[in-house]
This record gives C-alpha cells, structure tokens and sequence, in this order.
C-alpha cells in the first residue's frame, strides 16, 4: 500500500495538517530582515482569513502533496528510511511541493491567497527545504512504517 493510500482517513489527515501548521507556524516565527517580513506579512494574511484557514488549506493539499512524494517516500523505504531519503534529497522535495501548490494557486479564487503567494513563491523554496525533514517525520508518524 503506498504512501497516499495510507493517510486517506480523513481524521489522521487532519492531524497532519494541524502539525503542520504548527511547523509553518515556528518557521515562520524564526525569520528575520526584509525576506522574513514578506513571510511573516503573508503567512499573517492567509491567517487573517478566519480560524483555522491555514490547517484546512494544508488538509486540502495532503492528498496531492502525498501523490507527488510518494515516488521519493517509496525511495526511501527501499533504501529503509524514507524520513532521511527525503531529508536528504530536500531540495528535489520542495520541488515536488512547491508543484503541488503551484498547481493549487493557479486554480484558486481567493485574490488574497493569489497575492501572497506570488509575493513569497521565489524566496520560499529555502524554506520549504528547511521544513522537509520536520514534514518527513509528521508522516512517518502517522504511517505504519
């Protein structure tokens, strides 16, 4: 059974998406200068949009993100650890990620979404390479590797 065929509960699914959250939240919390503060800036609008927006909008994007690493994920089992084949191959992660949201934001009708996403996209995959080991570990906890 693959990666994305075994976080489809949608409970544990949303589970995911708050610890998630919480990582975007501490990442976010830690960046500094004129970079930082266009994430910050951005990362307060999308929050701006009621509770709970961010932990929904990334619930909405688990099954494809899952689709998309699954490939690497399965890598990594062969290998016998796909939280450090992920770790370790970070920047083709973000990659597959940031495609994933790309693909999201071009279909969205949020203007304020559009708008800060486009404002942070360029300077964003860093962090989201940063973040691939702490979003490796959230789903190994919750598969049955």
């Amino acid at each position: 059974m693959g990666l994305s065929n075994s976080i489809q509960d949608r409970e544990t699914q949303a589970k995911i998406a708050e610890e998630c959250a919480q990582l975007m939240d501490e990442q976010v919390a830690t960046k500094k200068g004129i970079s930082g503060l266009a994430i910050k800036t951005a990362y307060r609008a999308l929050k701006g949009l009621g509770p709970g927006y961010v932990p929904r909008a990334l619930q909405g994007l688990l099954p494809p993100a899952l689709r998309a690493v699954e490939p690497m994920w399965d890598e990594g089992l062969r290998a016998g650890d796909p939280v450090e084949h992920l770790s370790q191959n970070r920047e083709q992660t973000a990659e597959v990620l940031l495609g994933v949201t790309d693909t999201k934001i071009s279909k969205a009708q949020n203007k304020i979404v559009i708008a800060a996403y486009k404002k942070v996209r360029k300077s964003v995959k860093g962090d989201v390479e940063e973040a691939v080991p702490g979003l490796a570990k959230i789903i190994n906890n919750h598969t049955n590797n």
